[in-house]
């Protein structure tokens, strides 16, 4: 590319002077007032100016504050025969120009300006090109991640229907008088089937919460009675690793959706019964603030580090190793997180020793 200058100044042996210095290495463009300037402006683009400041009808100053305007990229140098302090200072001041040169000048030193000015028009306009190649990648990612969304959306919910098929008549051979092996068999489809469609409803409510499509129907309820009529759902877990479940509840209302906050319960609820140590307990409670009602589980078990913690809450992040058959997509927690995050709250880990803690708050009023 090569590169243009406009040479601005009233004396013509100026001009001449600079464009015999200037014409071999770049292509010149001459005006003889800051009004000529102007117009050279408006029908070609400019890489550098060079102008003078002491001119008739305007000022070198006055050409680049227009000029600002008409080419903001260009590279300003001012001109001056004089020390006059005043305008260098307020040229400065408003940013608009590179740098200044007095007259008489060598012309070694401005063809080492001139070069230096150029390379940081070129750094400017690489910057900015590199920064529109930039965005035009962020908006494709985000329209891809909206496409992969909606793409996910729509194949979860269509592959619930077979599911569902495929659940119903499984029930069914269930009551049927099946042989024993037979049974078996069944057995497994209508277990694979129900650890499908819990992975197929995780995707959904994931991806339905981070699409803004989550619709909630929130309502002022008691959070204990919540719990309390959820908590028994566990049981055949709790009795399998021999634990036990203490609950430490108030009669606490808070405005939220009951559907969604029981899945957030339910998930972090089976993840402390998971995890927990065998013969152990798990903690139920509750608190009051100002604001709302906290409600936190507690479970004595292996201690998560800080950096784990961060992990396990961004969705498919598995804290096993996959190579060993790991089991789950790593969607529980992120999938609360996500959810919470439409009632205005977030999930809290804390784990210190032996105890690791799961919570969220919720406000009384809407």
């Amino acid at each position: 590319m090569q590169h243009i200058i406009l040479v601005v100044d009233d004396e013509k042996d100026i001009i001449d002077s600079l464009e015999r210095q200037f014409r071999k290495q770049y292509k010149i463009l001459k005006a003889t007032s800051g009004i000529d300037a102007l117009r050279i402006l408006n029908q070609e683009s400019v890489h550098l100016i060079l102008s003078d400041q002491r001119m008739p009808e305007m000022t070198g100053v006055q050409l680049f504050e227009r000029a600002q305007k008409l080419q903001p990229d260009a590279i300003r140098i001012l001109l001056t025969g004089y020390t006059d302090v005043e305008s260098v200072i307020a040229a400065i001041n408003n940013g608009q120009i590179y740098r200044y040169i007095t007259k008489p000048w060598d012309p070694i030193d401005l063809d080492i300006i001139v070069k230096k000015a150029l390379e940081t028009f070129d750094l400017k306009f690489e910057l900015k090109e590199k920064n529109k190649k930039l965005e035009q990648a962020l908006e494709e990612l985000k329209s891809l991640d909206q496409a992969k969304s909606h793409f996910m959306l729509l194949i979860g919910h269509e592959l619930r229907t077979p599911l569902t098929t495929i659940s119903s008549f499984t029930e069914l051979l269930l009551e049927e008088n099946l042989k024993d092996d037979v049974k078996k068999y069944v057995s497994r489809i209508s277990q694979g089937t129900n650890r499908l469609s819990e992975i197929i409803f995780d995707v959904l409510d994931l991806l339905g919460a981070e699409t803004g499509q989550t619709k909630l129907n929130k309502s002022k309820s008691n959070l204990s009675e919540l719990i309390n009529n959820t908590t028994d759902e566990f049981k055949d877990l709790v009795k399998k690793r021999s634990l036990k479940i203490k609950s430490n509840l108030k009669a606490n209302n808070a405005f939220y959706d009951s559907t969604v906050i029981k899945k957030v319960f339910k998930k972090i609820l089976h993840n402390a019964l998971k995890f927990s140590t065998e013969n152990s307990e798990v903690i139920i409670s509750t608190s009051d603030d100002k604001d709302g009602v906290t409600l936190k589980i507690t479970n004595d078990g292996a201690p998560i580090s800080q950096s784990k913690i961060q992990q396990i809450l961004k969705p498919f992040t598995l804290d096993e190793d996959i190579m060993n058959h790991s089991q789950g997509l790593g969607l529980g927690l992120s999938v609360c997180q996500s959810l919470l995050k439409h009632h205005g709250s977030l999930l809290v880990v804390d784990s210190h020793g032996n105890q690791t803690s799961v919570g969220f708050h919720l406000r009384t009023n809407a």
